[in-house]
């Protein structure tokens, strides 16, 4: 029986709404990185303190997404997504209301990231469980894209904000766009038509053996996990790496600052996506995939080497690098959807989250890490970070060539 009063929507309008939902949970996810060089003399933080407060949302999505993402096997996905809107609305406001330190902040963050656990593969899952696969696809791409959309604003937005209205303000204004989020997904998506999903026979919701088990989702999941650590790396760390080359070097950043570069870096990565996606179609996903674990370790490596003796080839080599690292983000995703068992594709999307956010906690403290272990931010311990970085598409390179997991329906046999 249809849901009383439910707004009748078709699949494509669904991936619409959806994406549009993301943008506005997603937009306040990097104003903490983006106001990185204001905050750490202001509250007086050590590099690695600063990277604890940013890998914190990481650290709470990787204990929430195993629990809410697999519920979403026996639960409508919709009552988890609304629920984990409602903690990235408090997180922000929280944030706004009561940050003044080192523990305050991680403890905004954390609840921030518990929330983002609630949407972002929920989000996903919500659309596997409504939209055919000839749709899904592109639809995995569509809700990548628009993370990658949000991603990019929030640091021209909270650049921005901040300037004209204080750093607290920038936290309320997320606070509300997430607030929006829900009110749009609570009026216009309907509930699950029908009973809950079917269990899997062979085990619990919670037992992820199978998942495990399950080879070519497994290498998907893995090289998402060195995926996301570059990503989150960047992310956490582009402003404040551009800032210091433009302080070492001496060299006026006002034709592009660093919030600018990393909101031009976003907004390319997000196109470069949804085009990736369709490479992968044409070109055979493993292909695609490991083109740019090899081109991003080039780049890093070039970055940590050669960006910091100049601005301008530091923002050119960063907005290059973004990209490459986002070219096969969509494909990641998809390969794991499109491999795991139909029953067990909630618990399948947890665990492929999971490895990917645990890298997402690793690569903001790995360089906070490296930066204070090497005595401060300097040319060399900038190089070293990001040779880090390098070191470790290799590692992921290897391991997806040796696991060999399934390419999708569709996709062009390598």
């Amino acid at each position: 029986m249809p849901e009383p009063h439910a707004i009748r929507i078709s699949p494509k309008q669904l991936v619409a709404l959806l994406c549009a939902a993301q943008v506005l949970v997603q937009i306040g996810a990097f104003f903490w990185p983006a106001l990185l060089p204001r905050m750490i003399p202001l509250w007086g933080l050590t590099n690695s303190e600063a990277g604890w407060i940013t890998a914190a949302f990481y650290a709470a999505y990787i204990v929430g997404v195993p629990v809410l993402v697999t519920l979403t096997d026996r639960v409508d996905p919709k009552r988890i997504y609304l629920s984990g809107v409602a903690m990235t609305v408090a997180g922000h406001l929280l944030f706004g209301l009561f940050a003044e330190g080192f523990w305050s902040a991680l403890a905004a963050r954390a609840l921030t990231g518990i929330g983002w656990a609630g949407t972002y593969m929920t989000g996903l899952k919500l659309l596997a469980d409504r939209v055919d696969g000839k749709l899904m696809s592109r639809a995995t791409a569509g809700h990548a894209a628009s993370i990658g959309i949000s991603g990019a604003l929030s640091f021209a937005c909270a650049d921005l904000i901040a300037n004209v209205s204080g750093w607290r303000a920038a936290f309320f204004i997320a606070s509300a766009s997430a607030g929006l989020a829900w009110l749009l997904i609570a009026v216009a998506v309907p509930r699950r038509v029908g009973v809950a999903a079917p269990a899997a026979q062979d085990g619990a919701l919670f037992d992820f053996r199978p998942v495990l088990r399950n080879r070519s989702a497994m290498a998907y999941a893995i090289v998402y996990g060195i995926h996301t650590l570059e990503m989150s790396a960047l992310r956490g760390w582009g402003v404040a790496y551009l800032a210091f080359v433009a302080t070492s070097t001496g060299a006026a950043t006002a034709a592009l600052s660093p919030a600018a570069a990393l909101t031009l870096l976003g907004v390319l990565g997000t196109v470069t996506s949804f085009l990736g996606n369709e490479a992968a179609i044409a070109l055979g996903r493993r292909r695609l995939i490991c083109l740019a674990l090899i081109a991003s370790a080039i780049c890093a490596s070039f970055l940590g080497l050669f960006g910091p003796l100049s601005y301008i080839l530091a923002a050119l080599l960063l907005v290059i690098y973004g990209p490459i690292v986002w070219l096969d983000s969509s494909s990641l995703t998809a390969g794991a959807a499109g491999t795991a068992e139909p029953s067990r594709r909630g618990a399948t999307l947890a665990v492929h989250s999971m490895l990917g956010y645990i890298g997402g906690f690793i690569g903001p403290l790995a360089v906070g890490w490296t930066l204070d272990l090497g005595g401060g931010m300097s040319r060399a311990t900038w190089a070293a970070a990001f040779i880090l970085i390098a070191v470790l598409s290799i590692a992921a390179l290897a391991a997806f060539w040796l696991m060999r997991p399934r390419e999708l329906a569709g996709d062009r046999d390598l």
